[in-house]
């Protein structure tokens, strides 16, 4: 059985609690909301979709500073942007909403760049977990309502440098 400080654990610092990531360097403004301390590298994906690809503006979260932080105290987020969480290795990954003001997709993508599953129109500020339905490598998460609108589901592939198969 999972202890809730463990869960607590994974969600606060989901990086930490996995094998140690090399820092990487980031010096790009936030693309959304106000600007903190915490910078984040600007990168494009691509998700492949039956409907056909859409572009987003992404920002990287790859340290475990900028996955605690994630876009919590943003009052926007662009239609077109959003932030990527990559991981070290695939494994069980959850989110929460702790001090995030706007509702968000959070898209679960595993090690083949395919969506896992999708949690739309996350609660603001909600401590409660969401869960990757399996092992994930990376979530993208977006402006709430982007799956619905674009025709986002699971199965589709996320094209990004990040995101080969491993």
């Amino acid at each position: 059985m999972v202890s809730v400080a463990t869960v607590l654990a994974l969600t606060l610092c989901p990086q930490e609690a996995r094998a140690g990531e090399s820092p990487r360097a980031s010096d790009d403004a936030p693309l959304s909301g106000r600007a903190n301390e915490i910078r984040f590298e600007r990168s494009e994906l691509t998700i492949a979709t039956a409907r056909g690809a859409h572009r987003f503006r992404v920002e990287l979260a790859l340290r475990p500073e900028q996955q605690r932080q994630g876009l919590q105290h943003r009052p926007f987020l662009a239609e077109d942007a959003g932030m990527l969480f990559v991981y070290d290795q695939p494994g069980p990954i959850s989110m929460w909403m702790l001090n995030t003001l706007i509702p968000l997709d959070m898209i679960f993508i595993g090690a083949n760049g395919r969506i896992v599953n999708i949690a739309e129109r996350t609660r603001p500020k909600s401590l409660v977990t969401i869960p990757s339905a399996g092992p994930a490598l990376a979530v993208l998460e977006v402006l709430g309502g982007t799956s619905a609108r674009l025709g986002i589901r699971p199965g589709e592939r996320v094209i990004h440098p990040l995101l080969v198969e491993r």
